[in-house]
C-alpha cells in the first residue's frame, strides 16, 4: 500500500493547524490572499532556477494582448518550444511565481519554454483563460520569429493543475485540425473533471495541502455565469486517435489523482498515445515544494525531458 512521503507527513499537519486557525480567526478565502498564498509557499521551498536568457513580451490577436517571458537555455535545442500553463486554481499562480520552475524546465529539456501569464477568475472567469491560450497557439510562431527566437512552429504543451486543464482542452479542440501546432502535452496532477466526482476527493480531499471545500470555491469562482461543468471538463470532452501524444502525471494522495487516471484510461480506449507517470507518495503542487519533495521534482523534470525526446524520435 502507498505511503505518503515521511517528510511531507510530518510537513502536512503543521500547514493543517495553521489553516484552521486562520479560519477560526475569521480569515475569509479571497483572491488576494491565495494569490499571496501560492507565490509565499513557492518562494519558500523552490529556490532560483538556472540562469537561462529571458524575454518578456505580449502575443497579440485579440481584445487580451497574452503576457509572455520565454526562456532561452544556452545549449538550446530547435524545432518545437515548451508552452508552459501555470496552476492555481484558475485563480492564483502567475508567469513570476512559476518562473524558477520554468527555468528548470527550459534548462532540462534544452527547450525554449513560453510561461504564457493568461487572464485569472473571479475577475475574468471561464472562457477567459480558454481564449488566451488558443491566442498563444495560433500567434506564437511570428512573434517569436520577430524576435529570433528558434522554433519550427510546433508547440509542446505543458501545464500543471488547472493548466493542465487547459492544455488538455485545446489539445481535445485541436486534435482534428491538420495545421494543429501542438506536437505533444505534458499534464502535471491536472484537474480534468469540474464535478468533483471522483473517490480520490473522499480520500485525499482534508489534510493534504489542496482541500476539497477551496476547491470548490476555485470553481464557484471560475464558473460564475452557471455554465455547464460537465461540458467544460476536458475528462468528458470527446478524444481520439488523433489527439496529440500525452504524458499524464498524477500523485498517489492528491484529490485530483482519479480523474487523471480516468483520462489517461479513456485516451487509451481511443487509440491516442498515453503515458502514466504516478508518484506513489506525493501531494497535489510539489512542484511548489522542491525542497520537500527534490528527488519527485527531479524525477518528473528527467521524465519530462525524456518524453520530448522521444516524441521528437517519432516525428
Amino acid at each position: 500500500m502507498p505511503t505518503l512521503d515521511p517528510t511531507l507527513a510530518e510537513w502536512l499537519p503543521k500547514i493543517h493547524t495553521l489553516a484552521e486557525q486562520a479560519k477560526t480567526a475569521g480569515v475569509e478565502p479571497t483572491p488576494i490572499n491565495a494569490r499571496e498564498g501560492l507565490a509565499s509557499l513557492t518562494r519558500q521551498f523552490v529556490e532560483t532556477g538556472p540562469d537561462t536568457a529571458v524575454k518578456d513580451f505580449v502575443i497579440p490577436g485579440g481584445a487580451y494582448q497574452v503576457p509572455v517571458r520565454t526562456y532561452l537555455p544556452q545549449r538550446a535545442s530547435g524545432g518545437p518550444v515548451i508552452v508552459y500553463v501555470h496552476g492555481g486554481g484558475h485563480m492564483a499562480g502567475s508567469v513570476t511565481v512559476y518562473d524558477p520552475i520554468c527555468r528548470r524546465i527550459a534548462e532540462t529539456c534544452r527547450r525554449c519554454v513560453v510561461s504564457i501569464e493568461y487572464r485569472r477568475s473571479p475577475e475574468n472567469p471561464y472562457p477567459a483563460a480558454l481564449s488566451d491560450l488558443n491566442q498563444v497557439l495560433e500567434n506564437l510562431a511570428p512573434a517569436l520569429a520577430n524576435r529570433d527566437i528558434p522554433h519550427n512552429g510546433q508547440v509542446i504543451l505543458m501545464g500543471d493543475s488547472a493548466g493542465g486543464a487547459l492544455c488538455a482542452t485545446l489539445c481535445a479542440r485541436y486534435q482534428s485540425r491538420v495545421d494543429s501546432p501542438i506536437l505533444g502535452q505534458i499534464l502535471v496532477y491536472p484537474s480534468l473533471d469540474y464535478t468533483m466526482s471522483h473517490k480520490s476527493y473522499t480520500e485525499n480531499g482534508r489534510g493534504h495541502l489542496l482541500e476539497v471545500e477551496k476547491i470548490r470555491w476555485y470553481f464557484q469562482n471560475y464558473f460564475s455565469r452557471g455554465e455547464e461543468r460537465v461540458q467544460a471538463s476536458p475528462l468528458s470532452m470527446p478524444v481520439s486517435a488523433r489527439l496529440a501524444p500525452t504524458l499524464v502525471f498524477t500523485a498517489q494522495f492528491d484529490p485530483l489523482r482519479d480523474e487523471g487516471h480516468a483520462y489517461v484510461e479513456k485516451l487509451q480506449a481511443a487509440g491516442a498515445q498515453v503515458w502514466l507517470h504516478n508518484f506513489d507518495d506525493m501531494i497535489h503542487a510539489f512542484l511548489n515544494l522542491e525542497q520537500l519533495t527534490s528527488k519527485a521534482c527531479r524525477t518528473l523534470y528527467q521524465r519530462t525531458a525524456d518524453f520530448i525526446t522521444q516524441l521528437l524520435a517519432d516525428h
